[in-house]
């Protein structure tokens, strides 16, 4: 760096690297070495730098860096909620495992919307991350050909794929849904209702595995399903059992897709002096904290949110090291939490 170079930064009051190894009495590249890869320098020149940076208040140029690596460190994370702490559990997780290798996290909320998706990820794309977590398995035929094009390596996350070449963590929504339904027929409930709520592809593989069971059972009954695309609400779940008793009065247990939905259903059959579970068993679905804690606790599936989060984020860091996986799926599985409720 001239002298005139060095005039200029100094008058624009940014501190460049040039800045940081004049103070330290190195080499430009030496300083670049010790603050990007200091395992290939001295203990001793990495301390010189560390301190001449700490000193300036140098703070490196993620743009830069990438050009000269060829990766940018950044990774696109997609979820349909920031609000459900199912998803912000997940984004713990990640973050957790990214740390390490100092990534930084894009987040986008998707609402639940494949043209959210679409938007985000295009815009993400030009950020030119070094690898996408996408939640779900099902995404729009303009993403799908997007992906395939940037060839990005992208993880999915929440539920398992039968295609074995994509990379997937989570567990089968299908056979949690399947595993519910099963341990109230084996309580010898015969009326077991479904209420559902926003719809998306999660949902849909729950409502599937509990189809699935009434058939095996001969109980499938159309009448015992009460399904809205609203947000799932403990509001909406109050509502959702007065129209399930309403066109079911002989219903005598309901799985909900979520445990909101359920902690609803449980406080509206309070209120209407209906005895949960003797009456009529209430399940969820999830696992949320307070639902161990309410009265009767809630008998729902426990899904592992933060693992899910944090080896998906630990797989998608192998594939972006040109590492071979042992397996491109993992599957975290679920937790029937038998409790009170049913």
């Amino acid at each position: 760096m001239t002298k005139t170079q060095a005039g200029k930064s100094r008058a624009s009051g940014r501190i460049t690297l040039a800045m940081v190894a004049e103070r330290a009495g190195v080499a430009t590249m030496t300083a670049s070495r010790a603050i990007t890869q200091p395992e290939m320098v001295s203990q001793a020149l990495r301390d010189r730098v560390d301190a001449a940076v700490a000193e300036l208040g140098y703070v490196p140029n993620r743009a830069a860096r990438a050009l000269a690596s060829s990766q940018s460190k950044v990774i696109a994370v997609l979820v349909p909620s920031l609000s459900n702490a199912v998803f912000t559990e997940v984004l713990a997780g990640i973050q957790d495992a990214l740390d390490a290798d100092d990534y930084q996290i894009l987040i986008g909320n998707t609402r639940y919307s494949d043209k959210e998706e679409e938007k985000l990820i295009g815009t993400y794309l030009q950020s030119n991350p070094d690898g996408m977590l996408l939640s779900g398995l099902t995404h729009s035929p303009k993403v799908q050909q997007i992906l395939t094009t940037s060839r990005v390596p992208v993880v999915s996350m929440m539920d398992m794929s039968t295609d074995p070449e994509q990379y997937t963590v989570g567990f089968s929504q299908f056979q949690a849904g399947y595993a519910m339904t099963r341990y109230l027929l084996d309580k010898g409930h015969k009326r077991i209702g479904f209420i559902g709520a926003q719809l998306d592809e999660r949902t849909l593989r729950r409502a599937e595995g509990y189809r699935k069971a009434m058939q095996e059972a001969g109980r499938a009954d159309a009448k015992l399903e009460v399904m809205v695309a609203e947000p799932s609400t403990i509001a909406l779940g109050a509502e959702l059992l007065g129209r399930m008793l309403a066109q079911a009065p002989d219903c005598d247990a309901i799985f909900c897709c979520n445990d909101d939905l359920a902690h609803g259903a449980i406080y509206q059959c309070q209120r209407r002096g209906i005895a949960v579970p003797t009456q009529l068993a209430i399940c969820g679905f999830n696992d949320l904290p307070a639902s161990a804690w309410m009265n009767p606790s809630l008998t729902t599936i426990g899904t592992p949110r933060y693992r899910i989060g944090f080896e998906a984020a630990t797989l998608l860091r192998s594939v972006i090291k040109g590492e071979q996986p042992v397996t491109r799926q993992i599957d975290l599985g679920f937790t029937l939490m038998a409790r009170e409720s049913a």
